[in-house]
């Protein structure tokens, strides 16, 4: 992740995006982003979602790099590390949500 980051921050710097990348603009352009990856998905079926034809594969693809790349610069901004932060929250789902014990299973 760290190396995503350092690739990326170079090539917003070598663009001098740095005055267009505020924590709040990056964070209302994953919101965008994520919403294109959505529009892939608006009128398929449950078993069609599950396997896309090659075309549509590889448009998801390409906003789910888009969705990565913003959320690794909007965590680069705020000195958030993105992998440790999902896995403190995945403990914390863990405690909210418990798995089934075997006889409610």
């Amino acid at each position: 992740m760290e190396e995503l980051q350092v690739a990326i921050r170079a090539f917003n710097d070598e663009r001098n995006w740095e005055r267009y990348h505020s924590p709040k603009n990056l964070a209302m352009a994953l919101s965008v982003e994520c919403a294109e990856l959505c529009e892939h998905f608006q009128w398929l079926t449950q078993g069609e979602s599950r396997d896309p034809d090659k075309k549509t594969r590889g448009k998801i693809a390409d906003e789910i790099g888009d969705v990565q790349i913003y959320l690794a610069c909007l965590a680069d901004k705020l000195g958030i590390n993105p992998i440790e932060a999902a896995r403190a929250k995945m403990k914390k789902n863990a405690v909210k949500y418990p798995a089934p014990k075997e006889e409610e299973s």
